[in-house]
């Protein structure tokens, strides 16, 4: 048996290596067509009936690593390790072993740790610092100015934007992410984040260690977000707040105060047709009408029991 491909288990062939990433999908792995199938020690028997299969403790890991090795493998010669079209400030410092794709700029100031790969069109800001072994993908923005402004008189008067963006080691940062410039002090994003695309992150924002967020986040300026945290898709966090190291945001969540202690939190409502929807909305903005109402209920009766 020869493996030429890595394909899901339900379109796999025989010369696809698959996995199985958790027992609900126990059918998809029966009907698999796969020939050899990745699974934990609980499925090696399910595994053992169809075919091949390779166990270990942790499918999904085993599987990105493979994907790694696989595309290691399989990676098409690279080009100039800085594209002609990309444009370098004479006073950017960019590491030997950096890449630097078509179309990038890197303006007076920055520095590009080692191994690090800027994808096509990445922007990165003057005296911004991007660590060792990051990705960037096609059109990031690094250090763009932070939305800083004062009303006066009925106009808008520009806070300038002194402070950069320090971006750790082992961070990947999806296409067309913004992170904005610090106010006075840097933006922070330190080592392992991971970011998909799309995302917002406001000036002066700290993000922790190995935190991890999903499509189209927005972070307003100066949160203060801790270590392995995960914050799902279009989810949004005010500004100013803090998130202890450990807390996960469902996607869609709006984060209004500060969360101190880890754990999973949501603040999604439900989604219903439309009449049911308006139904418990209207019911909602009365509750806490209905809240005073039982508050004076409630001292009411303590003043009437008797001695």
């Amino acid at each position: 048996m020869s493996i030429e491909r890595l394909a899901p288990l339900a379109t796999a062939q025989a010369d696809a290596l698959s996995f199985l990433s958790h027992p609900k999908y126990q059918k998809e792995l029966a009907a698999s067509k796969a020939g050899c199938v990745i699974v934990s020690p609980a499925m090696r028997d399910a595994a053992a009936g169809r075919g091949a299969f390779i166990v270990t403790p942790d499918p999904y890991l085993y599987f990105a690593r493979l994907t790694q090795l696989w595309k290691q493998s399989h990676a098409k010669p690279q080009g100039a390790r800085i594209h002609p079209s990309a444009v370098i400030d004479p006073d950017a410092q960019i590491d030997s072993t950096a890449r630097i794709g078509a179309l990038c700029v890197v303006e007076r100031g920055a520095r590009i740790g080692a191994q690090t790969v800027l994808e096509s069109r990445v922007t990165v800001s003057e005296d911004c610092v991007i660590g060792a072994r990051c990705l960037l993908h096609p059109g990031v923005v690094i250090g763009a100015d932070g939305f800083g402004l004062a009303s006066h008189q009925g106009a808008w008067i520009k806070i300038e934007q002194l402070g950069a963006v320090r971006i750790g080691d082992d961070v990947e940062i999806g296409a067309n992410t913004c992170i904005d410039r610090g106010a006075l002090e840097d933006t922070v994003i330190e080592d392992g984040v991971k970011l998909d695309n799309l995302i917002q992150i406001g000036h002066n924002v700290r993000v922790g260690r190995n935190t991890a967020m999903a499509g189209c986040v927005g972070v307003a300026g100066s949160a203060d977000i801790g270590a392995n945290c995960t914050i799902g898709g279009g989810a949004i966090v005010l500004g100013h707040l803090k998130m202890a190291d450990g807390v996960h945001i469902s996607a869609a969540t709006v984060v209004t105060r500060s969360i101190l202690k880890p754990g999973h939190y949501t603040g999604v409502f439900p989604i219903d047709d439309n009449a049911a929807w308006e139904r418990n909305a209207a019911t909602l903005k009365q509750l806490h009408a209905l809240r005073e109402r039982l508050k004076a209920l409630e001292k009411s009766a303590m003043q009437d029991k008797p001695s």
